[in-house]
């Protein structure tokens, strides 16, 4: 499971030009199921995420954790961080995980996720979607579930 986790003052997804869902300050993550990714590759990012110290304390230092300072999180489903583009010039997305087990597993980790944070919001699985964000810093982190050493 991948995920790209970025810091942000704000997030919003639209589809059909409509808003369904955003957040403020907090994290943004679009994530990706691999192919035998399980439920402990969802537990182990979100335990990575959620503690990763990457929130400015009062001396300007990453210092602090989404839930030190009450931030939120949105989790857009992306199967493209998947993409394998070292042939040819069209990605190719074998590795990424068939849908309905993708979708299991992206709501596996949104209700874990729910669980422990109070604000979390999300795309929609398999849509179209408009991310409309604002970066703070920037700063993205890429996590990858299967490079835990």
């Amino acid at each position: 499971m991948r995920a790209v986790v970025q810091r942000v003052d704000k997030s919003v997804v639209i589809v059909n030009e409509t808003v369904i869902s955003q957040i403020g300050r907090g994290l943004l993550i679009f994530l990706g199921v691999e192919k035998g990714d399980q439920e402990e590759d969802a537990d182990y990012l979100f335990e990575k995420i959620i503690t990763l110290r990457i929130f400015e304390d009062g001396q300007q230092k990453m210092n602090l954790a989404v839930s030190d300072i009450g931030g939120q999180m949105m989790v857009v489903s992306q199967f493209t961080l998947l993409a394998d583009c070292r042939k040819g010039r069209r990605p190719s997305f074998t590795e990424a995980e068939e849908p309905v087990r993708a979708k299991a597993l992206y709501e596996y980790f949104l209700t874990i996720a729910a669980a422990r944070l109070k604000d979390v919001a999300s795309g929609e699985f398999q849509a179209s979607m408009k991310v409309d964000l604002v970066n703070a810093g920037p700063v993205t982190m890429i996590l990858d579930s299967r490079k835990r050493s």
